[in-house]
């Protein structure tokens, strides 16, 4: 089993390296793959040194599969030469994600829509990941109508500069900026590109990933999306209503017992998710379950997960250990 990693430099991927050794995942080769500049120089995995290559390289050597943390423009212009030497790739930008030829996976919802065909999986973005997942099981028992989901996210899902800006501007030191205005100390309510119609390009995100992966274009969704002066993880107040009416003791058993999500939901002693809790853990954490009580059939929860694993690196590979798993690769 060869693993190439793309972008092997970058905040995810350098955690896609890490979620690797610590899940041990299955492979005899490791490849890691970065930009020209990087070519040569040398990363540590499980102990070892391993050299930078180039894509070209990296494709010559045909791995099994490909993790790709390089960029939209990057993977629309690798990926399929990957591909067509058999390589699955599965690719963290937004570049294949509504593409209807491509699948849009996270494992705890839908990976059994995967085949042997799929050379090409998009990884969603990391707000909707962890909103699906709780969302799923809920859907499965009392079938959603409608989400309504404001975001409080990570300066980490920015990338380096963002985190670099944040902390630049704690100590007052004027530095390169990710960001349009200071984040310490303030919220933005504004996360990637404003579109046509108002929204910025995270919540369409959002909207039209969470219909694609959960299968059901029924489920209306709106969002806002906000970036905070936070690192860990991002977090999410979702307003869910549904069709049925649920029991709040029996709908808190379903995620209890749900894939991949611990539930953090003791007001009486002050426990809830936070983003510090939830930093390099793997799980989606829910808290905060309380009745709409404007409305019926209405639940309010609160859903946090660190966006730089479960939203990004840690659900990359849990599609690469259903591949193996299920023998797709």
């Amino acid at each position: 089993m060869k693993v190439a990693v793309v972008g092997a430099t970058g905040l995810v991927g350098t955690v896609m390296l890490k979620v690797l050794e610590e899940r041990n995942f299955p492979m005899t080769e490791l490849i890691p793959v970065a930009s020209e500049k990087s070519v040569g120089k040398k990363i540590m995995y499980k102990g070892k040194e391993f050299p930078i290559v180039s894509m070209e390289t990296a494709i010559q050597l045909r791995p099994d599969i490909a993790l790709f943390s390089a960029g939209g423009s990057t993977s629309l212009e690798n990926a399929p030469k990957f591909a067509a030497v058999g390589t699955t790739v599965i690719d963290n930008s937004s570049a294949w994600r509504m593409d209807e030829t491509k699948k849009l996976v996270v494992p705890e919802v839908n990976a059994k829509v995967l085949t042997k065909e799929d050379k090409i999986i998009a990884n969603p973005n990391c707000s909707t990941i962890q909103m699906v997942v709780a969302l799923q099981p809920l859907h499965e028992k009392y079938k959603i109508k409608r989400v309504v989901v404001s975001t409080y996210q990570s300066v980490t899902g920015t990338g380096v500069k963002a985190v670099d800006q944040l902390m630049n501007e704690r100590k007052g030191i004027d530095g390169p900026k990710a960001y349009p205005y200071e984040i310490d100390l303030n919220v933005l309510p504004h996360i990637d590109v404003f579109q046509d119609n108002g929204y910025t390009k995270e919540e369409m995100k959002m909207i039209k990933e969470t219909n694609k992966i959960m299968g059901d274009d029924h489920i209306k969704v709106t969002a806002t999306t906000v970036r905070i002066p936070v690192m860990g993880g991002h977090s999410e107040s979702v307003n869910v209503e549904f069709e049925n009416d649920f029991d709040l003791s029996e709908l808190r058993s379903i995620l209890e017992n749900a894939p991949g999500i611990i539930v953090v939901d003791d007001v009486a002693n002050l426990k809830y998710p936070m983003p510090k809790d939830a930093h390099q853990r793997d799980e989606v954490f829910v808290g905060r379950l309380r009745r709409d009580e404007s409305q019926p059939n209405t639940l309010n929860m609160w859903i946090v997960a660190d966006n730089l694993r479960k939203g990004a690196a840690t659900n990359a590979v849990q599609i690469a250990e259903y591949l193996v798993e299920k023998a797709l690769v």
